[in-house]
């Protein structure tokens, strides 16, 4: 009986990646009655040139353009499996193209019982085709005049059902009590109830009047996630109407949708505020899906200039160790590996990006947050305001008291005896970690 299945010539422990091979790592535990070498194959294989079965005849580039499992390290029950790719595989500049082939069919595939795209290294000449962020973590503290704390927002609580006049005066308190951003939610685009283009209208002035009362930059991430000529659309109405920000759910929108809108708001100037809703769809599971990490880092290269990146303490699934690593990702310049989390990554001239902290947050969890990310990142505390004692303004200040204390190196406890927000905050909520 002649040859069949070809899969282990997709595997060779001995092979040295180039300079120009996308490497990507993942995590696998092979079906059962398959070989750790076969499975790896069938990674390989399925997500470059391979097929099931042997073929009649190939093209002499075919070997060129093969993908190599050759690296395995044992993980308790599962393996780790590095994989090159040669650069040619891809299209310069297609970030869906990348998904489809490595986060396509091999994850349907009956030989592996879970796989997990853990992270990949992109090399200089793959990146060189994307732009990052437009503004980055540098040029947004420029733009909205905030050198040496977190920036903070809020979204308004509950975070959909409020009419567009409503939105708009929580709006206005969040900024009188000191916060920098308002936030729509995820869910929130344009409904009956809040319309997004009189939200717009609404927010706008309301922004004007507390930039004039208070002299501090305000601004909103206001959601115009659509389809994408229709996002296009809204984002030239947020541009004609003074705002610097536009908030995407990026990983329902898809990498096609974002790198338009990075081009047109790019253009504008303009900063991306990506939300992540859905990703635990497929990220929350240990040893099946994509890691968080790794959409942040896609995210970076594509162009957004802040996402979330969860807490630690608050009421979402996230990690201490996962917010670390995905915050090295958005900010460092040359990412360090780690463990068997993350790959090195130089990202040449791409900008840093803000990670986010948002979810279940209120000012006695400020300390704790902080501690993890520092104040290079973007801090929403929403519940955490508007259910203050004293209502929204007075728990905005509480959570600025909050990120003063920290940054004085003063208790809470301490600041609150002389800060009366931060005390009735405190005495409702104490250091909670809601679930």
């Amino acid at each position: 009986m002649s040859k069949v299945e070809w899969y282990t010539e997709f595997v060779d422990l001995n092979y040295k990646p180039s300079k120009t091979d996308l490497i990507v790592l993942f995590y696998f535990e092979p079906a059962s009655g398959i070989s750790v070498n076969e499975a790896i194959g069938r990674i390989a294989s399925e997500s470059s040139t391979g097929t099931w079965t042997t073929l009649f005849k190939l093209p002499s580039r075919m070997k060129k353009l093969m993908a190599t499992a050759y690296e395995i390290n044992k993980s308790g029950s599962g393996y780790f499996v590095k994989v090159a790719y040669p650069l040619d595989l891809w299209e310069p500049g297609n970030a869906a193209q990348l998904l489809s082939g490595i986060a396509g069919n091999i994850f349907g595939m009956k030989a592996l019982k879970n796989l997990r795209l853990v992270d990949v290294n992109f090399p200089k000449d793959y990146i060189k085709h994307f732009k990052g962020p437009k503004n980055g973590i540098q040029g947004i503290r420029k733009i909205m005049k905030v050198k040496n704390r977190p920036l903070t927002g809020a979204v308004p609580k509950p975070k959909i059902g409020f009419s567009a006049k409503e939105h708009a005066e929580i709006a206005y308190e969040t900024w009188i009590g000191g916060f920098d951003l308002t936030k729509d939610d995820e869910n929130l685009s344009s409904t009956k109830f809040n319309n997004f283009y009189q939200r717009v209208a609404l927010m706008t002035k309301m922004r004007d009047k507390v930039e004039k009362e208070t002299g501090d930059r305000k601004d909103a991430l206001i959601n115009i996630t659509h389809e994408t000529k229709e996002m296009e659309k809204r984002a030239k109405v947020l541009h004609d109407h003074g705002w610097r920000y536009a908030m995407i759910d990026v990983v329902v929108s898809g990498t096609s949708s974002v790198q338009t809108l990075r081009e047109k708001l790019g253009d504008y100037g303009m900063s991306i505020h990506a939300h992540r809703a859905m990703h635990a769809s497929f990220d929350r599971n240990p040893k099946h899906g994509i890691t968080m990490s790794f959409l942040a880092k896609l995210m970076r290269l594509i162009g957004v200039d802040q996402i979330h990146c969860g807490t630690a303490v608050g009421k979402l699934v996230s990690p201490r160790q996962e917010v670390i690593n995905i915050s090295n990702i958005l900010r460092e310049q040359k990412t360090k590996s780690y463990r068997h989390d993350l790959l090195d990554q130089n990202w040449y001239n791409i900008k840093p990006a803000f990670p986010v902290a948002s979810g279940g947050l209120h000012p006695g969890l400020v300390p704790d947050v902080l501690e993890i990310l520092g104040n290079q990142c973007n801090l929403l505390v929403s519940g955490g305001i508007h259910g203050h004692p004293k209502g929204t303004r007075a728990g905005a200040k509480a959570t600025m008291q909050a990120i003063d204390a920290y940054n004085s190196k003063i208790s809470l406890k301490e600041y609150a005896l002389s800060h009366i927000e931060l005390r009735q905050a405190l005495e409702k909520w104490g250091l909670m970690k809601p679930m």
